[in-house]
């Protein structure tokens, strides 16, 4: 059995058009499948919408959690409760097309044990688009997992990378980093990516934090080149004191030592708050997953069957 999993947010102008595409797109395959909608805390008619959905047909699942947890941690949600031999990870938004999951599956038939969609163009603003290119480029040259080029979420997933990832304890996620992380066989498609049907979209601070996240789970550069910023400065900052000595020795400056003595002050402390602010990020990491809290917490599961009754104790652990 297929998968498909939705991470929901507010997303009721773009359900229904989601569902009946993916219905015109997987039921002619033949195969059986479920979608497994997970609703991160929505504040509008999402779940109403799902539970109809539950209650008129097989194959559909409402995993509500009890607040949101962000778009991560719901697609882990997801993940769990899915039953499907393999699952495929979809934005409820339509900029993912599910019309490419029966190639999915056709390339999956072929053996690859992940099918990531790799983006050729975005129909989003230049400076959005701008932000992603950079990231990605960041990631392919910092992270140490394999580069898998402009790809996100959209991906298809066997169950033997599936139990991989569930075997992953970090609290901070960045599933498509931990899915190129298992390695197996991974191969990828292509595709535009079309905009936003509607709904409100990840803002840039979020989309900030995710890249901090994912360059500081899979990278220790940032830890280096403070080091190295480090280094350069004070060797520029020995460099310009001998420099500026010898010119006022040789009358060429007027030597006045108090603001000299500030500015040097204030460049090393601002270097310093750089390498203590990236050095802090690490050590966050490290306490977060000390505390050994639940990755999320289930308010209800709804499927075909008795209503309410998960599969799996709520907790995601």
């Amino acid at each position: 059995m297929l998968s498909v999993v939705v991470p929901v947010s507010n997303e009721e102008e773009s359900l229904p058009e989601l569902h009946r595409r993916l219905h015109e797109a997987l039921d002619p395959t033949g195969e059986a499948w479920e979608v497994v909608y997970v609703d991160d805390g929505s504040t509008d008619r999402s779940s109403g919408l799902i539970e109809g959905w539950v209650a008129g047909e097989d194959g559909v699942v409402l995993v509500e959690l009890s607040r949101n947890f962000g778009l991560e941690v719901a697609m882990s949600a997801g993940i769990d409760a899915a039953r499907g031999d393999q699952v495929v990870l979809l934005h409820a938004d339509l900029q993912d097309p599910p019309e490419l999951i029966p190639e999915m599956l056709e390339l999956a038939a072929e053996g690859a044990d992940v099918v990531f969609a790799r983006r050729i163009g975005r129909q989003e603003s230049a400076l959005k688009r701008g932000l992603a290119t950079a990231f990605y480029k960041a990631m392919e040259r910092l992270a140490r997992v394999p580069y898998q080029g402009q790809a996100g979420d959209f991906r298809l997933m066997s169950r033997r990378v599936i139990d991989a990832v569930q075997r992953m304890p970090e609290r901070r996620r960045f599933l498509r980093g931990m899915v190129a992380w298992t390695g197996f066989k991974q191969v990828p498609i292509e595709y535009e990516r079309a905009g936003r049907v509607g709904g409100r979209g990840a803002s840039y601070p979020e989309l900030f934090r995710l890249a901090v996240e994912a360059l500081t789970a899979y990278s220790d550069v940032p830890l280096s080149i403070a080091t190295i910023v480090g280094s350069v400065v004070a060797a520029v900052s020995g460099a310009g004191v001998v420099a500026i000595a010898v010119l006022a020795i040789a009358g060429a400056i007027d030597w006045s030592a108090p603001v000299l003595v500030l500015l040097a002050l204030l460049f090393l402390g601002g270097v310093q708050l750089i390498s203590v602010g990236i050095i802090g990020r690490y050590l966050a990491r490290v306490h977060e997953e000390s505390l050994q809290r639940p990755l999320y917490l289930i308010s209800r599961v709804v499927r075909d069957g008795p209503a309410g009754e998960p599969d799996r104790e709520a907790g995601g652990e």
